[in-house]
C-alpha cells in the first residue's frame, strides 16, 4: 500500500487503549490496496471524518494564543483593570480554563456510557456558551468565570475526540492519524493570533470582544458537521450493536469492495474488539496502587509523570501564555510587533509540529528525544545570554532579533521532541492492564504543571527579567539528565515485548490477564489444550 503501511507495529500512539490486541499479528489479514491511500474515495471520506475530530484540539491552541496576544492589546489591559497588572489575577485568569478542565474529568463517563461523539456534542456546546459569557463580559471576574466554563466544555471534549480518532482509523494509518490531533493545538492559535493582529486597531473592547467571540467559530463548524462522523465501532460493540460496528468498519476501512479477504479482515478487526472488550473487565480490577506495589510499575508511573512534567517545564509555557513579558524584557514592545511576532511563531509552529508528526514516530523514541533536549538547551543557553546582554546594552536591534531567533529555534527543537512523540512513547511504555489508569496520571501531572506555570512565569518574568531564564536553563539540563540515564528505548519492540525492558515479573495482574486470554482462545479454539 502506502509508506503508511511500512512504519513499525510498536508506533502506535493511540491515546485510548488500541483497538487491535497486541499479541496478534495483523498483517497476514490487511487488505491489499495497490494505490496510494489518497486514491481510494473511502479513505478520503475518512479522513475529512478525522480532520472533523482534531478540531477539538484546536480548542486549547486559539484559547492559548488568545491570552497571549490579549496582553499587547491595550483595550483589553483597560477592561481587565487589575486583573491584569496583578501577577495573581493574571494567572488565575491563565489558568481558569486548566481548572475547568481538571473539573470535566468525573464527565469522562460520557464517552463510554453514550458515545465519543456524545461527548464532543456536549464538550463544544458548553465550551460556546462560556465564549459568550467570555466575550460579553466587561471585567475580570466575568471573564474569569467565562474561561472556566470553557476549560469545562473543552475538557468534556478531549475525552471523545482522540479516542474517536484511534477507534475509526485504519489500523496502520492510527500512528500518523493520532499524531496529528495534537499538531491542531497550532491551527486555533494561528487564527487567534492573526484575527486579533486585524483588530488591533479597533479602538474600542471590540478590538478583543470579536476574537474572543470567534473562539466559538471552529467549535461550531464542528458541531454543525460531526453528525456526519461514524461512532467508535468500539464502542458499537461493548453496547452490543455488532452490525452497525461491521457497517462502520466497512464503511471506513474497505469501503465498496467486496473482496473476500478485505470482508475477513474486517472480521478479523470485529473478533480483536470483542476480546479486547472481554479483557478490559479483567483490567477495571487493577488499582492505582499497583504503580506504587509493583517494582516495575514504579517505573512506569516515574517515566508517565516525568514525561508529562517535561512537556509543560521546559520553557515552554514562557512563551505559550506571556510572550508580550518575554518580548518586553528585550525592548520589543509595540503593540503592532508583538502580534506580528506571535503570528508567524504560530504559522512556524504549525509547520514543524506536522512535519515531526509525519516523521518521528518512525525513529528512535529516546534518540529523538535526546537530540530534542540537547537542541533546547544549547538554544535556551544562547537565549539567556542575548537577554542578559540585551539588557546591560540598552535593548540595540541586533540582540533583540539575536532573542527572537533564539525563541524560533527553541520551538523547532521542542515541537520535535514534546508535541506528539510523549504520546507514543507513554502509550508503549504503559501495560494493557493500566494504560487508562496510566494516562490519567499523564493528564493530571500535566494539568498540575499547567497551573504551576500560570501563576509562577508571570511573576518571575516580572521580578526577575532575564535571570528567570536561568531556571530553566538549569530544569533543561537535569530533564536531558535523566532521560539519558532512566529512559528506556521502547521503538521496535511490540507492546508486549516492552514488558522485557522493564523486566517484568510475574504480577497477579499480568497471570490474571494471561488466563483470561487463554480462556478466551479456548472459546475460539476449543479444539487446541489452553
Amino acid at each position: 500500500m502506502s509508506e503508511f503501511e511500512e512504519k513499525d507495529k510498536a508506533s502506535d500512539n493511540s491515546l485510548d487503549i488500541p483497538m487491535i490486541v497486541e499479541d496478534e499479528d495483523i498483517t497476514p489479514y490487511l487488505p491489499k490496496f495497490d494505490k496510494p491511500w489518497y486514491k481510494y474515495s473511502h479513505f478520503l471520506k475518512l479522513y475529512f471524518y478525522v480532520f472533523l475530530i482534531t478540531i477539538t484540539s484546536s480548542n486549547n491552541g486559539f484559547d492559548s494564543s488568545i491570552i497571549n496576544v490579549f496582553q499587547s492589546l491595550e483595550t483589553w489591559k483597560s477592561s481587565m483593570g487589575s486583573w491584569f497588572s496583578d501577577n495573581t489575577k493574571l494567572g488565575s485568569i491563565s489558568n481558569a480554563v486548566v481548572f475547568g478542565t481538571v473539573a470535566a474529568f468525573p464527565f469522562g463517563f460520557i464517552s463510554d456510557k453514550w458515545g465519543r461523539k456524545i461527548a464532543i456534542y456536549c464538550g463544544q456546546s458548553i465550551l460556546v456558551v462560556g465564549v459568550i459569557i467570555q466575550a460579553a463580559g466587561d471585567s475580570g471576574p466575568v471573564f474569569l468565570v467565562g474561561r472556566l466554563i470553557i476549560g469545562l466544555g473543552m475538557g468534556m471534549a478531549l475525552v471523545g475526540s482522540p479516542s474517536l480518532i484511534s477507534e475509526i482509523a485504519y489500523p496502520t494509518h492510527r500512528p500518523i492519524a493520532t499524531g496529528f490531533y495534537n499538531t491542531c493545538w497550532y491551527l486555533g492559535a494561528v487564527i487567534a493570533a492573526w484575527v486579533t493582529y486585524g483588530t488591533r486597531n479597533i479602538s474600542s473592547s471590540a478590538s478583543w470582544r470579536v476574537p474572543s467571540g470567534l473562539q466559538a467559530a471552529l467549535p461550531l463548524f464542528q458541531l454543525a458537521l460531526i453528525w456526519m462522523c461514524p461512532e467508535s465501532p468500539r464502542f458499537l460493540v461493548s453496547k452490543g450493536k455488532i452490525e452497525k460496528a461491521r457497517k462502520v468498519l466497512r464503511q471506513c476501512h474497505i469501503g465498496d469492495s467486496q473482496d473476500p479477504h478485505n470482508l475477513e479482515f474486517i472480521e478479523f478487526e470485529l473478533r480483536q474488539i470483542e476480546r479486547a472488550i472481554e479483557l478490559e473487565k479483567l483490567s477495571s480490577t487493577t488499582s492505582y496502587m499497583d504503580f506504587l506495589k509493583i517494582p516495575s510499575h514504579r517505573k512506569r508511573l516515574f517515566l508517565t509523570m516525568f514525561t508529562a512534567f517535561v512537556m509543560q517545564f521546559a520553557g515552554n509555557g514562557l512563551v505559550s501564555y506571556y510572550l508580550n513579558k518575554v518580548l518586553d524584557s528585550i525592548g520589543i514592545t509595540g503593540e503592532t510587533k508583538q502580534l506580528q511576532i506571535n503570528g508567524c511563531l504560530m504559522i512556524y509552529n504549525t509547520v514543524i509540529s506536522m512535519a515531526a508528526a509525519a516523521f518521528v514516530g518512525g525513529l528512535k523514541r529516546r534518540s529523538v528525544l535526546i537530540f530534542s533536549f540537547s537542541g533546547m538547551l544549547v538554544v535556551f543557553i544562547i537565549w539567556t545570554i542575548l537577554s542578559a546582554l540585551c539588557a546591560q546594552q540598552g535593548y540595540p536591534k541586533s540582540l533583540s532579533n539575536g532573542v527572537l531567533a533564539m525563541i524560533f529555534f527553541f520551538y523547532a527543537f521542542f515541537n520535535i521532541g514534546l508535541n506528539g512523540l510523549p504520546y507514543v512513547y507513554i502509550t508503549e511504555v504503559l501495560p494493557y492492564s493500566h494504560r487508562a489508569k496510566g494516562l490519567n496520571i499523564f493528564q493530571l501531572t500535566q494539568m498540575s504543571v499547567i497551573i504551576f506555570n500560570g501563576y509562577v512565569n508571570p511573576i518571575g518574568l516580572s521580578n526577575s527579567g532575564w535571570k528567570y531564564y536561568i531556571v530553566y536553563v538549569c530544569a533543561i539540563a537535569f530533564e536531558l539528565t535523566i532521560i539519558y540515564f532512566f529512559y528506556p528505548e521502547t521503538s521496535g519492540y511490540t507492546l508486549e515485548e516492552v514488558a522485557k525492558v522493564f523486566g517484568d515479573g510475574v504480577d497477579q495482574a499480568d497471570l490474571s490477564l494471561a488466563k483470561a486470554k487463554a480462556e478466551l482462545d479456548h472459546k475460539e479454539h476449543p479444539e487446541q489444550d489452553v
